[in-house]
């Protein structure tokens, strides 16, 4: 299932998301451009703004010369990191569906809060079930991934124009995301061990869905004209 589109309307212009967005693209497309140059440089980049499971706890329990920022600067700055054009493509086609919805449900602010925490959840997932791995992994699914279990919760009954197969239907959020969500537990024993951070998606998801309703819905919202 890719998603295309959905039907939920907003009340506010989801300023934050744009940057998000634009951020994710302009730091891929540095990305690709230093890999034309030099492969041995994109690595050295991926390697070093990239969760590393083994490095992050070599640092937390001093069997590292690293300070402790060497396990916490990763989980931030490998949202801003992706593999390949596919990569982006995907995460921000899914931000830019589901994530101008739940900043307009949050508000610009505590949007970007919720965004960075639950990034943040799916890479400390991603490394408590993979202690021992040397693969640096990257990308923002892990925060979008918590959006999507926001708009899971907030407006499960929205309709999504969906891809399936040779198919393109108006299919409900909760079937989607649900299918998402489930996918990706399929997943875990196939792809856990191999980079692919499957147990990241399914962290920011859970957080994602649990972490929404303890924001407040910014106010008078329904005042706000659609931009």
């Amino acid at each position: 299932m890719i998603p295309l589109r959905d039907d939920q309307p907003t009340f506010s212009t989801p300023f934050v998301n744009y940057f998000l967005i634009i951020a994710n693209v302009a730091i891929f497309l540095w990305e690709y451009s230093l890999e034309l140059q030099s492969h041995r440089a994109l690595n050295a980049v991926i390697r070093e703004f990239g969760v590393i499971p083994s490095r992050a706890v070599d640092a937390l329990t001093g069997h590292s010369h690293a300070g402790i920022e060497a396990a916490i600067l990763p989980l931030f700055t490998s949202m801003f990191l992706h593999g390949s054009f596919l990569h982006v493509g995907g995460n921000m086609l899914a931000l830019w569906i589901f994530g101008d919805n739940v900043e307009d449900y949050l508000g610009h602010f505590n949007y970007l809060v919720f965004y960075f925490v639950s990034g943040v959840a799916g890479g400390l997932t991603h490394i408590l079930l993979n202690l021992n791995s040397t693969l640096p992994t990257v990308g923002a699914s892990g925060a979008i991934a918590g959006v999507m279990g926001a708009y899971f919760i907030l407006y499960p009954k929205a309709r999504v124009l969906t891809w399936f197969f040779v198919f393109i239907l108006w299919l409900p959020a909760w079937l989607v995301l649900g299918y998402w969500f489930f996918l990706q537990f399929v997943m875990t024993s196939q792809y856990a061990s191999s980079g692919v951070a499957v147990w990241a998606h399914l962290g920011g998801f859970a957080v994602g869905a649990l972490l929404v309703k303890l924001f407040p819905e910014r106010q008078h919202r329904h005042r706000y004209g659609t931009w």
